[in-house]
């Protein structure tokens, strides 16, 4: 089981030039970081967690802006959204915006991609929440011709653009890896266009048994990375053993000296299950 981080990066927080150097250095694989354009001052949809939503969700930093400084300033560090919203991305721009990136990183790339929770959010981008899951599959599939098509061209119900050239293609081929964010609803979307699944925290036996629902519809043995997961030993143990592929530790969004400081105790945590 490989273990990354995952974390919020915001302008109060710690740089990813900071970041990024330190994470690879403590023998982790990858950095995920996460996405809001925006968060709405008025809003009806409930934080999924419970409570008020956290300070960081209104702060973060673009995550390709971010990721590519990230990318130069390590070596082997694979660099993933976790998750981007592509419900609220045009997705030409998207699509450079990724091959731009796995460029830059020298093919270290990981795309993880979400349909969103907060309706006020998606709705400021001019998206209709009731439909963001047929837009963001369409979406997906316009942006794999873009990346994999020397003139590509997409007609959909959402998408459409007559045969077009987008330059760079990604460093990786076919094409980065797509990993999908989500709940069960996702696994069609996973079984058709994704690479792996992100998968939120939850008991190692229930996770287990969405594994074998997954895999049982998309044929094939699907890679499970589990983000924003608590250091707790009983639980990754738990990981472990159901077969997870990565753990992304959750680091809490804090100053440089805090943030370095966490990462020292997470990888004692982590070096224990290599």
């Amino acid at each position: 089981m490989k273990f990354g981080i995952s974390t919020f990066l915001t302008d109060q927080g710690i740089t990813p030039t900071a970041l990024a150097p330190a994470v690879e250095e403590r023998g982790f694989d990858s950095l995920f970081i996460a996405e809001h354009t925006h968060i709405p001052v008025e809003r009806r949809t409930p934080y999924p967690f419970g409570g008020e939503l956290p300070e960081k969700y209104y702060r973060t930093l673009d995550p390709f802006v971010a990721l590519s400084a990230a990318a130069v300033v390590t070596e082997r560090l694979l660099v993933g959204t976790g998750i981007a919203l592509v419900v609220q991305r045009d997705p030409i721009i998207t699509a450079k915006e990724v091959a731009s990136l796995n460029l830059v990183s020298g093919g270290r790339t990981i795309f993880g991609v979400g349909v969103g929770w907060l309706r006020e959010e998606i709705e400021n981008h001019g998206t209709n929440p009731a439909t963001r899951g047929r837009l963001v599959d369409e979406r997906l599939r316009a942006i794999r011709e873009l990346w994999t098509k020397e003139k590509a061209e997409f007609h959909g119900e959402f998408v459409d653009f007559d045969p077009v050239y987008s330059w760079p293609k990604p460093v990786q081929h076919p094409h980065p890896p797509i990993y999908v964010g989500g709940g069960e609803a996702a696994f069609p979307r996973i079984a058709e266009l994704g690479d792996a699944w992100i998968a939120n925290v939850m008991p190692p036996e229930e996770l287990r048994q969405r594994m074998e629902r997954l895999r049982g519809m998309a044929n094939r043995d699907v890679p499970v990375t589990v983000a924003y997961t608590p250091a707790d030993p009983e639980l990754l143990e738990g990981l472990r053993k159901v077969g997870v592929d990565r753990v992304l530790l959750d680091l809490e969004t804090m100053p440089e000296r805090e943030s370095l400081a966490e990462l020292d105790r997470l990888s004692e945590i982590a070096a224990s299950f290599r």
